[in-house]
């Protein structure tokens, strides 16, 4: 896993490295030399400099250029310089590097490569028009991008932009930013590499998860086993108005495939005879139900949940009167593994019967009902809301987005695994499958759910490249599960 860190924690790792191990100018000059192995930089390079300290590593860079024998030229945005980076420029214009000033007329197809040192993690609010037109016109260019730490523009705790440069790389300095997966960042980051380049890592950290992370993570089985080794999953939703039969049975695939030993569909009377088709390997609960909507009956939930050792609850389910008793019966009475998604957190938002140790999987809109705070301001600080949310309730937490975050409200990871083709009907429902499918045999525990986020991401990765992100179902990615899983069993 890579370290993730915020921009303050960014800051107080830089204070500490240069009060104890580096200069400030040394760590200027390193960053410039992570950038330099980072790109085969070729032809003529144009940096274009910002005011601040982001402005020196260009400055740093564009000297390191020069004496690798490229032609490097320098377009400053605004005649103005940080300390440390005035002490690179002035090193650039006695090594007579060109430097220009920017102005209506300048040419960026001039060049072969474009560098962004305009801003770093340190940007906030609004930028100038003048800015906005150099970036605006940069992105034009269609000239490669590298830009230095993170995109001019983008904000590095949160990934929101109202106008950011769009990179063909980024190289992070020091340590990953959350503002390199979240939100608009996937849309403007085409590539992203990470160099460390000796900082000490002082304060909050996140942590990135990596193919590595789940070496031999689901177990070999035994020849000594049978069905019920592995966990008897019960998927419990659906109604007449959301019958969603293909749904219900895509979560029910996906947790088989992810290793449980049987699923247990536990759905109302009246939509039996439409999930049934779809149903092969799983078994079906009906419940009483009156209008396509699960009737309350205590004993009927029993019997339900019988020999159940995980429960997912929420698909498909709408929200009403019944299906609060039910919610609310099986939360005070069961002690099994539970996951709530969809319907479920509706009614979860409303009578706040949140027990220690539910899984709760939203998507923003659904975590904004849960937390009674707007979206746009959950978007502008996720991670801090998510982890928050969790530990004051005790709960994992699986924020979906384009990056995935989850948190047990102590440890937070990202899993940055996923596509565009996987924004489509069904693609939650079958992440809840995934998820409910592993805790049938596997421990209840935060590294598990991030197991299932990243398993499912990498299958709908999978499922585009045979597919494309315009016509891929989510029963794609649940095709593709068993595909992708060989590498993380053990052998």
């Amino acid at each position: 896993m890579q370290k993730v860190i915020s921009k303050e924690t960014m800051r107080q790792s830089d204070k500490y490295t240069i009060e104890n191990k580096y200069s400030s100018l040394q760590l200027m000059n390193k960053a410039a030399e992570a950038v330099l192995k980072s790109y085969q930089f070729n032809g003529k390079v144009l940096i274009v400099a910002g005011t601040g300290n982001n402005a020196g590593d260009g400055y740093a860079l564009a000297l390191h250029l020069q004496k690798n024998l490229i032609d490097v030229n320098i377009l400053l945005t605004e005649n103005k310089f940080s300390i440390d980076g005035k002490y690179y420029y002035d090193k650039c214009k006695n090594n007579n590097i060109d430097i220009y000033m920017y102005n209506k007329e300048f040419n960026f197809n001039n060049y072969d490569i474009l560098v962004d040192a305009i801003y770093g993690i340190g940007f906030h609010g609004n930028m100038s028009e003048k800015i906005i037109e150099i970036i605006d016109k940069m992105n034009k260019s269609n000239k490669p991008i590298v830009s230095i730490d993170i995109n001019s523009g983008l904000n590095s705790d949160n990934g929101l932009a109202n106008t950011c440069i769009h990179s063909s790389l980024t190289v992070s300095i020091g340590a990953l930013k959350p503002g390199h997966f979240l939100n608009m960042a996937k849309d403007n980051i085409d590539k992203l590499v990470n160099q460390n380049i000796d900082i000490d890592i002082i304060g909050e950290t996140y942590y990135l998860l990596e193919d590595k992370d789940f070496k031999n993570f689901i177990p070999k089985r035994a020849n000594y086993s049978h069905k019920g080794s592995y966990g008897l999953v019960g998927i419990l939703g659906g109604c007449l108005k959301y019958s969603g039969s293909v749904k219900l049975a895509s979560m029910s695939l996906s947790a088989l495939t992810l290793g449980a030993g049987v699923s247990r569909l536990i759905i109302p009377k009246s939509i039996t005879q439409s999930v049934l088709p779809y149903i092969l390997e799983s078994t079906i609960f009906p419940i009483d139900d009156e209008n396509g909507q699960m009737i309350f009956k205590s004993e009927e939930i029993d019997k339900a949940l019988e020999k159940i050792t995980a429960l997912l609850i929420g698909i498909g389910w709408d929200q009403n009167i019944n299906n609060e008793k039910i919610l609310n019966y099986i939360l005070d009475n069961y002690k099994i593994p539970i996951v709530i998604d969809a319907d479920g957190l509706n009614i979860l938002a409303n009578t706040n019967n949140i027990k220690p140790n539910l899984i709760l999987t939203p998507h923003l809109k659904e975590f904004s009902r849960l937390t009674k705070i707007p979206i746009d301001e959950i978007s502008k600080n996720p991670i801090k809301l998510a982890k928050e949310y969790a530990k004051n309730h005790h709960i994992i937490l699986l924020l979906k987005g384009s990056t995935t975050i989850i948190t047990d409200g102590e440890i937070v990871y990202l899993v940055n695994k996923g596509c565009p083709g996987m924004a489509t009907a069904g693609s939650g429902d079958v992440l809840s499958g995934i998820l409910i499918g592993l805790l049938g045999y596997q421990k209840p525990n935060i590294k598990t759910v991030a197991f299932a986020a990243y398993i499912n991401g990498l299958a709908g990765e999978y499922a585009e490249q045979k597919k494309n992100s315009v016509s891929m179902l989510a029963r794609d990615t649940v095709i593709s599960l068993n595909e992708v899983i060989n590498p993380y069993i053990q052998k």
